[in-house]
């Protein structure tokens, strides 16, 4: 078979990747060509356009940005039916593939289109599910609230197949060297998540590193992504800062606390067992329109899926020096009341979200699914 994928995220990348290579293991022919990252470029296949050149996150930064991405839709239409492949897999990047997913229905072209990670309509949008509905033919959520709000639309095309990032955790094996590897001390660490998108870094890491000397007990240490550039980062090396790159899993296996950007990372660091406290920072525009029109009561992943305010949440102006030294003080201490909960919350969130495997189940509702279509 031949399977079209398209991720326009680092964390995209990742499940993608991890998707491929249980196809692979199902169909023994199978053909990739994708819009991703180096994690699905290593499955193999031909990457036509890296997530780099259109992630692009906010209202204001995608307005800037338009003409690019307008490019990139043309483009990727055209490969498409270029490629004529059996199968379209998309990857949450909901605003560009909705788009595409509509195109190809539009089209009448014979692929059959998935949809891998919904997209987050729950939260504010929900007039797509509509297009979801005419467009996706089956769509594979990682989030177990998801299927319950998609049949109150009354789409029932969709699946829980658990999440990715527990596979991802799960086959993850610490290196027991890390702290010599990158001359880190003994001190307990902090770790800081700034995010993986160059505007996420620019506004939120600033105000993370800042608190860095009020706690000299501990080690400050900042995940770093090699996708960006490095003199965003630089600046903030110091007595107190190190930053270390493409290594965020042995920093949370080795993490004692963690400054986290709301998304993907704040679950992430939930499975980690790494009591954090969420921050985040973007434009004045894509604040107060998300302020608008968002329908859920927290803006964390890890909130969200516990369905309760787990971490704290700075936002914006709440995301301070001061804040951010006040909440981090509260799970610093061993045996703190409000780390000891956190941490027992953590566990209840795990039990939530299943078993590992989900990367596996999707591949196979896809193969089997394509199978009668395409029969061997």
């Amino acid at each position: 078979m031949k399977y079209y994928l398209i991720a326009g995220e680092r964390s995209g990348d990742l499940h993608g990747a991890n998707l491929m290579k249980q196809l692979k293991k199902l169909d023994q022919q199978a053909e990739f060509r994708f819009f991703g990252g180096e994690a699905m470029q290593q499955q193999g296949g031909t990457l036509v356009k890296h997530y780099q050149e259109v992630a692009f996150m906010g209202i204001a930064e995608v307005v800037t940005n338009l003409r690019t991405i307008w490019q990139a839709l043309r483009f990727c239409k055209q490969d498409i039916e270029q490629y004529q492949p059996q199968a379209l897999i998309l990857i949450d990047y909901a605003g560009f593939n909705l788009r595409i997913a509509q195109y190809i229905k539009k089209k009448r072209l014979p692929i059959k289109i998935y949809f891998y990670i919904s997209p987050k309509v729950w939260a504010w949008n929900t007039k797509r599910v509509r297009y979801i509905k005419e467009n996706i033919d089956k769509m594979f959520c990682i989030l177990p609230f998801e299927v319950d709000f998609y049949q109150k639309f009354g789409y029932f095309q969709a699946f829980y197949v658990g999440n990715p990032l527990i596979d991802a955790i799960a086959d993850f094996v610490p290196n027991p060297y890390f702290r010599t590897h990158n001359q880190l001390s003994e001190k307990p660490i902090v770790a800081l998540l700034p995010g993986s998108r160059k505007q996420e870094v620019a506004k939120i890491l600033p105000v993370m590193v800042s608190v860095a000397s009020y706690f000299p007990d501990y080690q400050f240490i900042v995940a770093g992504v090699n996708n960006l550039p490095k003199q965003l980062y630089e600046p903030y090396q110091s007595n107190y800062i190190k930053i270390i790159y493409e290594q965020t899993y042995d920093l949370l296996a080795h993490a004692h606390a963690a400054l986290v950007t709301s998304g993907t990372a704040t679950l992430e660091t939930a499975l980690w067992d790494v009591p954090q406290v969420v921050c985040y920072i973007t434009s004045y525009v894509t604040y107060y329109f998300a302020k608008a029109v968002l329908k859920i009561p927290y803006i964390s992943l890890v909130n969200l899926v516990a369905q309760a305010k787990i971490a704290e949440e700075l936002i914006q102006k709440k995301c301070n020096k001061t804040n951010i030294i006040q909440h981090l003080e509260q799970i610093l201490p061993i045996n703190s009341p409000r780390r000891l909960t956190m941490l027992q919350n953590y566990a209840e969130l795990k039990n939530r979200m299943g078993e590992a495997g989900a990367s596996y189940r999707t591949a196979q509702a896809i193969w089997a699914d394509l199978t009668t279509v395409y029969p061997y």
